[in-house]
């Protein structure tokens, strides 16, 4: 399957995924508005849900993939068997017991994680029972990763980046119809969570087994693959995620903020996942095994081509997304979740961290794509060192932003934490590719400064029509939901036109773009 094919699948999965996570979302803040038993919640749901993009997706992914493709290029079936079998056991294990600890400890991680919630009892203690509950899904989601890994080396990216789709039908199921039996109905979206994790790795199995992989686990802390994929793995925590604990953070400082202020930040942050995840993330789902095996196979120019064709589809696809989401912000959210405890102020709060979120959409897709130049090349220090200094600004920025807007009294501090994110992604970013251009991994290819005129042209037109026919906000706040859906597609689909038809009249035709150069 080509590159271009194999993210359009990834990409296709994905776009079901987050539809059906924009549901949930709806569904949440019909059903539970934006209160401090929704904050409790999403706390309580984004610490496992961190661990899982930092160890799963993101440090255990990159370190895992790699060593499995040179296993599987250079080596027989038998060890490619038994490199599997003493993967799984030995992260098994090592779960089993970070899950019994933090179960134990979840008071704790609250009080590290929502500093701000000490002192509240009631939101401490429905955070804290929340947590012992949804816990054990990094557990479960982190072997379902490791299964996801083995399908996408193999070049089966179908399944796996369907799996997320499991997760919001738990959670929409348990919203709407188990909810009502719980005396505090928010617990019920735990119990979601952790049936979830059981789903999607029961989801995942046979097709492991199909491949001949799955083997009873075993222990194998002293197995060399096993030993290479944790060297790689351990500093990849910080320079795969540094986006993920930057959000984290944020968190933390919202819990100090007036009540609202996680879930607004969560609901912007949502936005910006779609296209991130549509586009950014399946994409470099897609080159890290198809970068690993130019590595492998020593071809450096098709290494530096394959860069060049992702980055250039990330400046296409990811420029207009962000003006998008920018110009749109308002009516979107509107339109998405201005329905029962939801309210209008709720709208305009997660309105401005979305505009903050938006301008940094174009860094965090930079950074998803660069990354797997490092980790292709089974170099986890470089992006360390890379995503320390970037997490670092981050903090540092967070705190200034946010005692500024509070010194001066101006509502939506929180959007001074989406801010702070935002530009230690692009810092994040050019650190990445500049370590790349130095290290001669990558070299652009021609047409670079005509590509972004291009571009940025396409990009400032579609901007004034999305801004003439997106109108006055207020009408927006008091229109019913029909209306609102009706004009946004419209709108949404008026921009799009817009953008294509200018690229193609500029000279850009998207079907030469549809594989790296050869």
């Amino acid at each position: 399957m080509s590159l271009i094919k194999s993210t359009a699948v990834v990409s296709a999965m994905t776009l079901l995924s987050r539809v059906m996570g924009l549901l949930r979302d709806m569904v949440f803040t019909r059903i539970f508005g934006a209160d401090a038993a929704t904050d409790a919640f999403l706390v309580a749901f984004k610490i496992p849900n961190f661990l899982r993009r930092l160890f799963a997706e993101g440090a255990f992914s990159q370190a895992f993939v790699p060593v499995l493709t040179e296993y599987k290029t250079q080596r027989t079936p038998a060890e490619v068997q038994d490199l599997a079998r003493h993967v799984a056991g030995t992260l098994a294990l090592i779960l089993v017991l970070i899950t019994l600890v933090a179960v134990v400890a979840a008071p704790i991680l609250v009080m590290i994680f929502a500093p701000g919630f000490i002192g509240q009892e009631a939101k401490f203690a429905l955070t804290t029972t929340m947590l012992r509950i949804t816990f054990p899904y990094i557990l479960f989601i982190s072997l379902t990763a490791f299964a996801a890994g083995i399908l996408n080396s193999y070049g089966r990216f179908a399944l796996p980046a369907f799996t997320p789709v499991l997760l919001n039908l738990s959670l929409i199921g348990f919203a709407l119809w188990v909810s009502p039996f719980f005396d505090q109905p928010i617990v019920a979206l735990a119990w979601g969570v952790f049936l979830a994790g059981v789903m999607q790795l029961a989801f995942l199995v046979p097709a492991v087994a199909r491949l001949g992989l799955l083997h009873w686990p075993r222990w194998g802390w002293r197995h060399e693959g096993v030993r290479r994929v944790m060297k790689l793995m351990l500093p990849g925590i910080f320079g795969s995620s540094v986006m993920q604990i930057n959000l984290l953070f944020d968190t933390l400082i919202a819990s100090f903020l007036v009540s609202g202020s996680v879930t607004w930040l969560y609901l912007s942050d949502r936005m910006v996942e779609l296209p991130l995840g549509v586009f950014g993330i399946a994409l470099a789902t897609v080159i890290l095994p198809n970068l690993s095996e130019k590595h492998t196979g020593g071809d450096p120019t098709a290494f530096s081509r394959m860069l060049d064709w992702a980055l250039r589809w990330v400046l296409i696809i990811g420029a207009p997304a962000a003006v998008g989401l920018a110009v749109l912000a308002g009516p979107i959210l509107s339109t998405l979740f201005l329905y029962g405890d939801f309210t209008v102020l709720d709208v305009r709060m997660a309105r401005v961290s979305l505009w903050a979120y938006s301008f940094g959409l174009l860094g965090f897709t930079l950074v998803k794509v660069l990354a797997p130049g490092y980790f292709a090349r089974q170099d986890t220090r470089t992006p360390v060192r890379v995503g320390i200094i970037a997490m670092l600004s981050n903090m540092v920025l967070n705190i200034i932003f946010v005692v500024a807007l509070l010194q001066l009294a101006i509502p939506g501090a929180h959007a001074g934490l989406a801010l702070a994110t935002s530009l230690s992604a692009f810092l994040n970013a050019g650190l990445l590719l500049r370590g790349l251009r130095r290290q001669q991994v990558y070299q652009p290819e021609p047409g670079w400064p005509r590509l972004f005129g291009q571009v940025a042209i396409a990009c400032l037109v579609m901007l004034g029509v999305l801004w003439w026919l997106g109108g006055d906000f207020a009408d927006w706040l008091r229109a019913d939901s029909l209306w609102r859906i009706t004009r946004l597609t419209l709108i949404v689909a008026a921009g799009g036109v817009t953008y294509f038809v200018l690229l193609w009249l500029s000279g850009i035709r998207l079907g030469r773009l549809h594989k790296p150069q050869s």
